[in-house]
């Protein structure tokens, strides 16, 4: 596979206030492969992506399937979130073939919604069971954890909170950054509801708000806000500021762990699925099998600094060891990650959208 460094997305500015706004219906789109219509199906050599992963991280994956394969992949870009919903709406009448996602949260809605078809037993050879969603319907295809970044400079080693729910202490009045709007955040109040139950990470999310807590449209933007000194802390996925380290080993942001096994250590993936309504699901399967190929999971930990899902390759050696994150996350299954509708509405109560 061609190198792919260099590709990664770094622009995204902070968005001060907490009301960010509901999931609009009307995203942004973006197309590889040309311009379709929806509700209108393509050609047997093209397949639709609905893809929640970000086009700068993964249009050399899919540049480098159509030149392997001769496929066309026609993409729509958005949220995660917006992506599932806007499956859900379309139902039978989706042009999707596949859905990539962020994480595994919005993977199991669509599948509990009945949009995802099975995948091949074959598929799975060599997947441990953690990254395999329920009754087959979509695999994951790499990994993260949740961390919580901080400056070095402005805080003392006495002054690190134990766990996620410390953040609410006065201490950590206007100091703390988080991204409400993004998908990943989003599993972890999932996350939270699973282990802590609807009221009290509902308080959590309103004791957050009253502290002050700084909103943002996205992880990359809470690094950034840190190293400019706008906030002390961020509650963030592991890679991001690998990204920046890559080209910046001096930037000025650190991150670590809260106490083993705290939510916020929550290890969560991304996915892909096959949609059910697919008349092409023999290339939408070609495209699964080939981001869990060697390749496409070299990538993955070694440009995107995330965890490879197989052992064909040799893991990051920047990322923590993966007997260290079971060791720190919470013994929660991915598949009880799938009520985003309730962490949507949860968060929309509290005030965080």
């Amino acid at each position: 596979m061609a190198s792919c460094k260099g590709l990664l997305a770094r622009p995204v500015g902070a968005v001060r206030g907490h009301r960010l706004g509901a999931i609009a219906l009307a995203l942004t789109v973006a197309i590889t492969g040309g311009l379709y219509a929806a509700g209108t199906r393509q050609d047997a050599n093209t397949i639709t992506l609905y893809s929640g992963r970000g086009e700068s991280l993964v249009a050399p994956l899919i540049e480098e399937f159509q030149r392997e394969t001769g496929i066309t992949v026609a993409v729509r870009y958005g949220g995660t979130a917006e992506l599932a919903v806007l499956l859900q709406e379309e139902g039978a009448r989706s042009p999707a073939d596949l859905f990539w996602a962020q994480d595994a949260g919005a993977l199991g809605a669509v599948a509990n919604g009945g949009l995802l078809r099975g995948l091949p037993d074959d598929v799975f050879a060599g997947v441990p069971t953690i990254y395999r969603g329920g009754r087959g319907l979509w695999i994951a295809t790499s990994g993260r954890a949740r961390v919580l970044a901080y400056s070095p400079t402005a805080v003392t080693n006495d002054g690190f909170p134990t766990s996620v729910f410390d953040l609410t202490d006065p201490q950590y009045r206007g100091r703390v950054g988080w991204a409400p709007t993004n998908g990943s955040f989003q599993s972890f109040i999932t996350a939270m509801r699973v282990e802590h139950g609807d009221d009290s990470t509902q308080r959590w999310v309103e004791a957050m708000i009253a502290n002050d807590v700084q909103s943002y449209r996205s992880n990359t933007a809470i690094v950034e806000a840190i190293a400019a000194g706008e906030v002390a802390f961020g509650i963030t996925n592991n890679y991001y500021l690998l990204r920046f380290q890559a080209s910046d080993p001096d930037f000025p942001v650190a991150q670590r762990f809260f106490a083993p096994g705290d939510t916020g250590n929550l290890v969560n993936v991304a996915g892909v699925g096959v949609i059910a309504g697919s008349a092409n699901t023999e290339n939408a399967e070609r495209f699964v099998r080939f981001l869990l190929d060697r390749s496409a999971q070299q990538y993955f930990t070694s440009e995107v600094y995330e965890y490879p899902i197989t052992d064909a390759v040799a893991q990051n050696p920047r990322l923590e060891s993966f007997a260290r994150l079971l060791e720190v996350s919470p013994q929660i299954e991915l598949d009880r990650l799938e009520d985003l509708e309730g962490t949507l509405a949860l968060l929309r109560r509290a005030g965080a959208l």
